[in-house]
């Protein structure tokens, strides 16, 4: 592992201890914990969270969590995700496979199990899989973009191994804070993250494959894409806007702050945040357009 991966990760952690603390699960929230949805329980776990009151089958997000590939766990968006489900949705979260440990496409294989695992088990679990979300914050939202374009685009799913269950393509998407475009200029640190990342490092080949917007096509699902103005991945976002203008993608584009007020990178997981709170309302309802 490169030292700023191992740094990032206590950082990282020192960072959502702090944002986390305190938490608990509301009372409104059922939760159904640890379910293994491959053949590793360590990496390969999920949680399902839905309300305790009303009727299902409910609409299901699935959240892909961010952590630079490098970082992260279900654990660690709980408490997140159990908000995305008070607003009237049933949340898968789950743990994926991280790097440098398990390198690409490893994460995007997990993410293909999760959405054959729920294709299996929604009744099961009160869930709808006729109306299947997903949300993904920074390397979260890089890994959703490209799991998107793995099921709208023929040309790229071919350069895989694995294939998403029949006929499946994401009713709607939510791209939070994320990376949509690499490059060889990137600084050293992003850099050395993506060495970690990537099989055989940085190559044009490499690159190429894991860009996201060199993989949108029209059928790509319609997109909430937002940032904030403390984002330092803001420049990001409209990169992927302008790629979605380009192939006739339903989306909504949102920057949040302003000069006064300046979310940082990822404030819609702080449960205290309430330009967070104002960002899931906002992506929720977004959803919801589409039941």
């Amino acid at each position: 592992m490169s030292r700023i991966s191992d740094k990032l990760r206590a950082e990282f952690k020192a960072s959502d201890d702090i944002r986390d603390a305190g938490l608990t699960t509301p009372p409104d929230i059922l939760r159904r914990d640890d379910i293994v949805y491959g053949d590793d329980p360590k990496w390969q776990a999920l949680d399902v969270y839905t309300p305790r009151a009303g009727d299902g089958p409910w609409p299901v997000i699935v959240s892909v969590h961010g952590g630079g590939w490098v970082y992260g766990d279900k654990e660690r968006y709980q408490y997140y995700c159990m908000s995305l489900a008070q607003r009237g949705f049933g949340v898968v979260n789950f743990t994926y496979r991280l790097a440098p440990e398990h390198r690409f496409p490893a994460p995007l294989e997990d993410a293909n199990l999760v959405f054959h695992w729920l294709r299996g088990h929604a009744a099961e679990y009160g869930l709808d899989d006729r109306h299947v979300f997903a949300v993904g914050d920074s390397a979260g939202a890089h890994l959703l973009a490209l799991y998107a374009c793995v099921c709208t685009n023929p040309e790229y799913a071919a350069r895989f191994d694995f294939a998403p269950p029949a006929g499946f393509v994401p009713t709607a998407v939510a791209l939070n804070c994320g990376v949509y475009e690499r490059d060889v200029s990137e600084g050293a640190q992003g850099r050395s993250l993506m060495e970690d990342f990537l099989p055989g490092g940085i190559t044009p080949e490499s690159l190429a494959l894991t860009n996201p917007i060199l993989h949108v096509t029209p059928a790509f699902p319609p997109a909430f894409v937002m940032t904030s103005t403390g984002d330092y991945l803001r420049a990001q976002a409209p990169v992927m806007a302008a790629k979605l203008d380009a192939m006739d993608v339903p989306h909504v584009s949102r920057l949040y702050g302003d000069h006064d007020t300046r979310p940082g990178h990822v404030f819609h997981c702080d449960m205290r945040d309430p330009v967070g709170k104002l960002c899931n309302d906002e992506e929720c309802d977004f959803f919801k357009r589409f039941i």
